[in-house]
C-alpha cells in the first residue's frame, strides 16, 4: 500500500511537468584532439584563452593540442596559474590576462577547476564587476564569448554544464553560479587524455560523476530525459571504475569512465543536485579539500537521509548499481545501494570519514549555516535544516 501511495505521488508530482534539456555540441572519441582547432574556430573562436594547469601541461596535452590549433591558424594565450577550487582572486588575475592579451574566446584542456575558471572570465568579458557579484542563477544576463572545453577528468561534468563553482576566499565558502549561458558551445572529450591520470585522481573524479549521476537521479527536478543519463552513467560507474583506477593505460575503461562522466554532467546540468554538493562546496571552501573525495564521503550519508522520508527513488539507482531489487521493499533497495556506494568506495581505498582529512566537528554550524543558502540545496529531494546538516555531518565524521 505505502509503494502504491508512492508511486501515485510520483505520478502526480511528474504531471503538468515541462521538460527542457540544456546540451552543448559534443564531440566524443579516442582521438577528438586533432578537432580542438576546427571546434573554436566554428564558434568564431581566433585568439582564445587556452586555460589549463601544471598537471595538464606535464602530461603533455597541451603540447598535443597546440598544432591543431595552429592548423587552422588559431593563435591562443596560455594562462594556467590556478590551483584547485579556484579563488576568486585567480579569476580576476586571469580576466586580467584575457583583456590585456586581446583574446576573443575561452578554450579549457584541464579538469573542473580549468573549466569553472573559463566560465568565470567569460562572464565577467560579457558582464564586467566581480565574479562572485553573479553568486546564483541568471545573474549574469548579457552575451559571453563562446567556450571550448576539452576535459581531461572523468568526473567534474563542468564541460556540459550550466555552473561553474568558485572558492569566495573572504567568506571560506564555494558560491555556486549558475544560468543557461554558461553551458559551453562545444564539449570535445578524447578518452586517451584520461590515461595520464593518478589511480588517486581517477577514484575521486569518479565518484563524484557518480554523485552527480545519483543525485541528480533523486533530485526534485529530475525528469524523463535526465534521469535516463544519470542511470546509464551509474551503471557504467560501478562497472569501469575500479578498473580505471587499477590499470590507468586500459583505455576500454577510461572510454566508458568518460562518456559516464558525460552523461552524469548532461543529468546534474538539467535536474541539478541535492545536499551532497550543498555541504561539500562548504567544506571544500573552507579547507580547500578535493571536491570529488568530499562528495564520495559524504554521499552514502545523504542517501540514508533520503531514504528516510523517500526510498522509492533509490530503487532505480540500487538497479542500476547492479542490486537485484525484485522482491525488495523501496527501503531494502535503498539500503542496498547505501552499501554498494559504500563498498565501491572502499574498494577505491577513498577515507571513510571527515575526520580522516582533517574536518573538525567545531566547524558544523557554520557549515550547516551556509549549506542552506547553496543553490542546490532547493532540489534535495527532502527538505533540509541547519540540524539535518549537522546530523549528516557527524554521521560521515
Amino acid at each position: 500500500m505505502a509503494e502504491t501511495a508512492a508511486r501515485a505521488h510520483e505520478s502526480a508530482r511528474s504531471r503538468g511537468r515541462v521538460s527542457k534539456f540544456l546540451i552543448p555540441e559534443v564531440i566524443f572519441g579516442v582521438g577528438t584532439l586533432a578537432e580542438v582547432g576546427g571546434a573554436v574556430r566554428r564558434v568564431g573562436g581566433v585568439r582564445p584563452m587556452l586555460v589549463s594547469d601544471a598537471g595538464v601541461l606535464a602530461a603533455g596535452w597541451v603540447e598535443r593540442a597546440l598544432p591543431h590549433l595552429a592548423d587552422v591558424r588559431v593563435e591562443w594565450r596560455l594562462w594556467h596559474d590556478l590551483t584547485p577550487n579556484p579563488k576568486d582572486v585567480e579569476i580576476e588575475a586571469a580576466f586580467e590576462s584575457y583583456l590585456e592579451s586581446g583574446c576573443d574566446a575561452l578554450l579549457a584542456i584541464g579538469g573542473g577547476s580549468c573549466i569553472d575558471v573559463a566560465k568565470a572570465v567569460a562572464i565577467l568579458s560579457g558582464n564586467g564587476g566581480r565574479i562572485l557579484d553573479y553568486e546564483g542563477i541568471d545573474r549574469a544576463t548579457s552575451p559571453i564569448p563562446p567556450m571550448v572545453m576539452v576535459p581531461t577528468t572523468a568526473g567534474s561534468g563542468a564541460d556540459v554544464s550550466q555552473f561553474c563553482v568558485v572558492t569566495d576566499t573572504s567568506r571560506g565558502l564555494k558560491a555556486t553560479i549558475g544560468g543557461r549561458a554558461l553551458v559551453p558551445d562545444v564539449s570535445l572529450t578524447d578518452p586517451e587524455i584520461l590515461t595520464t591520470m593518478s589511480p588517486e585522481l581517477t577514484a575521486h573524479t569518479g565518484l563524484d560523476a557518480l554523485s552527480h549521476a545519483i543525485e541528480s537521479c533523486v533530485s526534485e527536478a529530475c525528469d524523463f530525459l535526465s534521469k535516463g543519463h544519470a542511470l546509464a552513467a551509474a551503471r557504467t560507474i560501478a562497472e569501469h571504475l575500479p578498473v580505471a583506477v587499477e590499470d590507468p593505460s586500459d583505455l576500454r575503461a577510461r572510454e566508458a569512465m568518460a562518456s559516464a562522466s558525460l552523461q552524469a554532467g548532461l543529468a546534474f546540468t538539467n535536474a541539478l543536485l541535492g545536499a551532497t554538493h550543498a555541504i561539500s562546496h562548504q567544506i571544500g571552501g573552507a579547507l580547500d579539500l578535493p571536491h570529488g573525495l568530499l562528495n564520495a564521503i559524504l554521499m552514502p550519508h545523504v542517501m540514508r537521509f533520503n531514504a528516510e522520508t523517500h526510498p522509492e527513488r533509490y530503487v532505480d539507482v540500487a538497479r542500476a548499481l547492479g542490486v537485484e531489487v525484485d522482491g525488495l521493499s523501496a527501503g531494502a533497495a535503498a539500503d542496498a545501494a547505501v552499501e554498494r556506494v559504500e563498498a565501491l568506495g572502499r574498494a577505491l581505498d577513498v577515507p571513510r570519514g571527515l575526520r580522516e582529512v582533517g574536518v573538525d566537528p567545531a566547524d558544523f554550524d557554520g557549515f550547516a549555516r551556509t549549506a542552506l543558502r547553496d543553490a542546490y540545496i532547493a532540489t534535495n529531494p527532502r527538505p533540509v535544516t541547519e540540524d539535518d546538516v549537522r546530523r549528516i555531518c557527524l554521521a560521515a565524521y
